[in-house]
């Protein structure tokens, strides 16, 4: 006999059994709404925060790139300058003042052309290279770090001044082609091919230790000079650099929570400028303080190799180089006989007009 279910059970299960089928689709409803939710907030929220880091990466480009093309070519021709009154062991026109200074190099580009206050940019370019690409091959093959931090050990500091002195002395021969390709005369010499430094300096170093009968120094006496001068810009450069790095950090803590600055702009100021700024104001403070120095290094360079450089007291004619000094002694002793005190400060407007044009340049990429 068959038996058959009251009719009243089946309606409550079936009423049951749709009531959990309701509560399981307002479940998933719920569910789908809230990942819609979510997904729409991050669609809104991601194009902003990714707009936001593209446009800092391409203000840091454009920072550097400026940065680059300020140091190197925008103040290419104020460089020249200055080497060239460095040089000029017969001055008597200081150019104390920036407006004689630009007097002067307009004259002289005039007579000569546009093309004039930027020659030797090529080989300061090669130049460099080569001095870093010494720097990482001495890196690799020894232990002497490349950088240092402030929990470097007083070893790995040692070793990584040593790293940049060897890597000076190794340059320096170049360095010395660089500098007569920079100062000499446009209408006295023909017009350098991009790697003439290179093979004028191994000409240079194939000199090395002989005896000269001319007023040529050897290589081995302009080390000292040399790596003297690299060495105390680079260390004056990073100490003033460390320190106004950490003052303008403490400053940047106490206002922090500045609420009236926009986000973008206040992470893009504390990115670029404080880096920017130290190192400008480290390279001032290199440049003006090693000053006399670096006279005393481009003058023991240039000697003896007939280099004729522009008048640099009218911007009227040239002149030929004929100093006889022994060695960096005798040339800082002569030097300061003539000139007393202002041979260390023969052309003092040049460095300012440099990192005038430099600081410019950041202020109006930052802004």
């Amino acid at each position: 006999m068959t038996r058959r279910t009251p009719v009243g059970g089946d309606r409550e299960g079936f009423g049951a059994g749709q009531r959990r089928t309701g509560d399981e689709q307002l479940s998933g409803d719920e569910n789908g709404e809230a990942q819609q939710r979510v997904l729409r907030d991050v669609d809104m929220g991601t194009p902003k925060q990714y707009s936001v880091v593209q446009m800092q990466r391409f203000a840091g480009f454009g920072v550097g790139l400026a940065s680059l093309l300020t140091e190197n070519v925008l103040s290419h021709p104020c460089i020249v300058f200055r080497r060239q009154c460095q040089v000029h062991h017969c001055s008597y026109r200081y150019h104390l003042q920036p407006f004689s200074v630009l007097n002067v190099m307009l004259k002289i580009q005039g007579a000569q052309g546009f093309a004039t206050v930027w020659k030797g940019m090529t080989s300061r370019f090669v130049v460099q290279g080569i001095q870093l690409g010494s720097e990482g091959i001495i890196a690799e093959f020894t232990d002497f770090p490349r950088e240092v931090t402030t929990h470097s050990t007083f070893k790995q500091v040692f070793k990584h001044i040593a790293l940049k002195g060897l890597s000076i002395v190794v340059t320096l021969p170049f360095f010395c082609a660089s500098l007569i390709e920079t100062v000499q005369s446009d209408i006295a010499s023909e017009t350098p091919w991009v790697l003439d430094c290179v093979k004028e300096g191994f000409r240079r170093l194939l000199g090395w230790g002989a005896p000269t009968t001319t007023r040529l120094l050897p290589v081995w006496k302009l080390v000292l000079p040399t790596v003297l001068y690299g060495l105390l810009h680079y260390l004056i450069t990073s100490v003033v650099q460390y320190i106004a790095l950490v003052l303008l950090r403490q400053g940047k803590d106490r206002h922090k929570f500045d609420i009236d600055e926009p986000l973008a702009d206040r992470n893009m100021l504390e990115t670029y400028f404080p880096e920017l700024f130290a190192t400008f104001l480290g390279n001032l403070f290199s440049d003006v303080l090693l000053f006399p120095l670096e006279t005393v290094m481009h003058r023991l360079h240039i000697q003896g190799t007939r280099t004729i450089i522009d008048n640099t007291d009218w911007g009227a004619g040239v002149l030929a180089i004929n100093t006889r000094y022994e060695g960096m002694a005798e040339c800082f002793r002569i030097v300061r006989l003539e000139f007393i005190n202002v041979v260390a400060w023969s052309d003092p407007a040049l460095p300012y007009i440099i990192y005038s044009l430099q600081g410019t340049t950041f202020l109006l990429v930052i802004s």
